[in-house]
């Protein structure tokens, strides 16, 4: 059984960076590929990133493309997402999956473990 603890969440300005990070335990995650998804209040939750087993092949989706990038360390069991540019509307929980198969998928119901979320939110 895996289990995934995002942390580096928090409070930052508009224009601001904020770097996240995904451990996994339990299980090495270096052979699934790996995403990170987001839930704003109100909304449902949302595809922002994903990324293949070897790191080689990302997909985003189009309201982060060119602002976030997603990478990983299979040596520390990581997967990490840097987030340029922020804006108010990136505010939400973001959380990080883990999808079973290699390769980048975009749809939650790809992915088969989930963590807790970590809340990010952007003042303007």
């Amino acid at each position: 059984q895996v289990r995934l603890v995002e942390s580096g969440g928090g409070l930052v300005q508009a224009g601001g960076s904020l770097r996240l990070s995904c451990a996994a335990s339990g299980r090495t995650v270096s052979e699934y590929a790996m995403g990170w998804f987001r839930q704003a209040p109100g909304k449902e939750r949302e595809f922002v990133a994903s990324i293949n087993w070897s790191g080689h092949s990302t997909y985003y989706s189009d309201s982060v493309k060119g602002r976030f990038t997603i990478s990983r360390d299979n040596a520390k069991n990581t997967v990490f997402l840097q987030m340029n540019s922020l804006k108010p509307e990136d505010t939400a929980v973001y959380y990080c999956a883990l999808d079973p198969s290699r390769f980048v998928a975009t749809r939650m119901q790809d992915f088969a473990s989930w963590g807790q979320g970590t809340q990010v939110t952007v003042s303007s």
